[in-house]
């Protein structure tokens, strides 16, 4: 498959029918004309077949490794199916602290070990794995002593888990994976992936290793992994293992990202191995030992576009493991799919032909597709409602489930850049830099869809009708998104514009900007010398010519308000719910990383507990929402690579 993004229109221009005016080409991103806004078009051709141009070596005819007894003992354990009723209903003595559990008590379930097909072999040795979707690994990261150094107690009330068991001695040995978690069957998931354009092949989890999923009492899904916890098979030149920078940042953000409001990926806990690890942190041939750490990461489910491409990349037998996971898939975690009827009449026209209509009804895989679709149009309006820039939006970084997910080097805006990147990786190009990834997300939904066409659950008409409604559900999000933080009812298409020229002409810091505007008045009676006076601490070292520019702008804005009819007390009430004033910015993360490398891990907790409020004034931390100091711009701060 092949496809292509015209950079010629303004994103807010296009209609939700000119998503379709589209060519098949290889993707090579260009600077859009408008520095904001990256067009949306892509095609997928009809009845083409996915090629990836990768070829898969023999599995490795070398036997099986011998494992400890503790392997053994899991490997062999029986996977029963699990009678969720029966498992709601513990003793009461396996309770504690009002129906919180020990790690002992938590109530395990392993759908996708039991329900999909895995690798007969469960050593790390690196190799290709065909027809399977997961290697059943032990964690085997060395440790020394491992320390709980930061804890999540929201996150344990989503497992039903006593946040006492925190203070276990035998804690940080269980998620550092030095010691088995009884229930767990831990297993390593197999995918592929486009990296930067290109068909990359296997890649699968090379330092993440699942521990399995826990069932709460509410009947949701939470699947447990540690990352940086050792060799799988799919860790090719790897260690498997993480440092405790990346560690660090990972934690933090999933976290902050919850907070704001935003789908994420969760983190229960960081543990430090005792151990060091090397890295070079910028591909310079500079080496140096850093410590070691394990995040365990928390997660509905990891599945990603990149676990359906590996086995339609594949073909023959291996296009049946794409329906399976999709049957997986829909049944797990879109039961409301499979339960569809006719009569919910989901019948869409895709153009101006009266035979070109999508009945979802028909296609519970079509249906499925579109709401993956929406559920990641809407999570990167979301991205670009308070300037997140992911870093490394990778086909095999893309979740199924529209969660914000693999935290590398990811990058707030502080001034606004439409074209910031943070990861130094994606310099030449910027392909995944701040403005382009609206474009990036229909990309890879493009992706996505391919796959399904290629495994034959759906059309090439279905697969368009999704990119559609990815444009669509997108621009409607996130023009809802500008009104809401201009404290505006409708959208204005030019209003919005002039103001992000503006913001990227004078490189205003883009949080606290938002955060000033609602001390505006809807006062239009106010002095033309004095309307920028609520914006004074944001407007920095601008000049008569850029003043004009500003003034000019605040009194059409000021224009709106007074339309909108909203007082002033419930309009800053209202964008001060929705624009943070405290972000993670890259700059607080690592004097957080300084501190813990130094073993002072308390700034970590603090940055984390501000990071709990973005929204709310928080008096004495005024100093998390300053500008970045000089020295967050030097290298591995403000930009960083994805080693980790």
């Amino acid at each position: 498959m092949r496809f292509h993004f015209s950079p010629k229109t303004p994103l807010f221009s296009l209609s939700s029918s000119s998503i379709t005016s589209l060519c098949l080409r290889p993707f090579l991103p260009s600077a859009p004309k408008s520095p904001f806004y990256p067009s949306l078009a892509c095609h997928v051709s009809t009845g083409g077949n996915l090629r990836m141009d990768s070829t898969s070596p023999d599995p490795s005819s070398s036997s099986s490794v011998s494992v400890d007894s503790v392997a053994d003992g899991l490997k062999n354990q029986s996977l029963r199916e699990h009678d969720i009723s029966n498992n709601n209903n513990m003793n009461n003595e396996n309770k504690k602290n009002n129906g919180k559990l020990s790690l002992e008590d938590l109530n395990w379930d392993h759908s996708f070990v039991r329900e999909l097909p895995g690798d007969p072999r469960s050593d790390s040795i690196p190799r290709q794995v065909f027809h399977a979707c997961y290697t059943k690994v032990l964690p085997s990261a060395e440790v020394e002593n491992p320390k709980l150094v930061a804890w999540s107690d929201s996150v344990a009330d989503l497992l039903d888990l006593d946040p006492k068991e925190f203070e276990r001695p035998d804690f940080p040995l269980k998620f550092s994976g030095a010691s088995p978690l009884a229930g767990a069957v831990p297993y390593a998931q197999c995918y592929g992936g486009h990296q930067f354009g290109t068909w990359a092949g296997q890649l699968g989890d090379g330092r993440a290793i699942t521990l399995g999923e826990i069932m709460n009492s509410k009947l949701e899904r939470w699947e447990l992994q540690l990352k940086g916890a050792g060799k799988t098979p799919y860790s090719r030149f790897a260690d498997g293992l993480a440092v405790l920078r990346s560690s660090i940042r990972e934690y933090l953000c999933s976290e902050a990202m919850h907070f704001l409001g935003i789908p994420t990926t969760r983190a229960l806990c960081l543990v430090t191995t005792g151990k060091f690890v090397t890295r070079d942190m910028f591909y310079d041939g500079n080496p140096k030992d850093e410590p070691g750490a394990v995040v365990c990461r928390v997660s509905q489910s990891f599945l990603r576009f990149g676990s359906f491409q590996i086995h339609a990349s594949r073909g023959g037998e291996d296009l049946g493991i794409v329906r399976s996971l999709a049957d997986y898939a829909i049944r797990h975690h879109f039961p409301h799919i499979e339960n569809m009827s006719k009569s919910e009449s989901l019948s869409f026209s895709t153009g101006d032909n009266d035979q070109s209509v999508v009945d979802l009804t028909s296609n519970k895989y079509a249906a499925w597709t579109v709401e993956i679709a929406e559920r990641t149009a809407s999570l990167v309006a979301r991205w670009q409602g308070v300037g997140f820039t992911h870093g490394v939006l990778n086909t095999d970084n893309m979740s199924i489930l529209g969660l914000t997910i693999d935290y590398g080097p990811f990058g707030f805006l502080d001034a606004f850049d439409p074209s910031y990147t943070p990861n130094v990786t994606d310099l030449p190009g910027r392909r995944y830099c701040f403005a382009n990834q609206p474009d990036i997300g229909l990309w890879n939904i493009a992706q996505f869809a391919s796959t399904l066409m290629t495994a034959n659950l759906i059309s090439d008409q279905e697969a368009n009708y999704a990119m559609e409604r990815y444009g669509t559900k997108f621009m409607d999000d996130y023009q809802a998104i500008l009104s809401q933080k201009l404290g505006l009812q409708k959208y204005n298409k030019q209003l919005v514009n002039k103001l992000l020229s503006n913001l990227a002409v004078d490189k205003v810091d883009y949080t606290n900007f938002f955060r000033a505007l609602s001390n505006i008045k809807a006062d239009p009676s106010i002095p033309g010398d004095e309307l920028l006076v609520p914006l004074k601490a944001v407007l920095l070292d601008i000049g008569k010519e850029r003043k004009e520019a500003w003034t000019s702008w605040v009194q059409s804005y000021i224009q709106e308000l007074v339309a909108s009819g909203i007082s002033d007390e419930e309009r800053k009430a209202s964008m001060n719910s929705v624009n943070p004033k405290y972000v993670l910015r890259n700059y607080l993360c690592q004097s957080a990383i300084d501190a813990a490398e130094m073993g002072d891990f308390e700034e970590v907790r603090r940055l984390l507990k501000v990071m709990e409020r973005p929204y709310d004034e928080q008096p004495r931390m005024e100093k998390y929402a300053r500008l970045p100091p000089a020295w967050a711009y030097r290298p591995g701060v403000c930009m960083l690579s994805c080693s980790s």
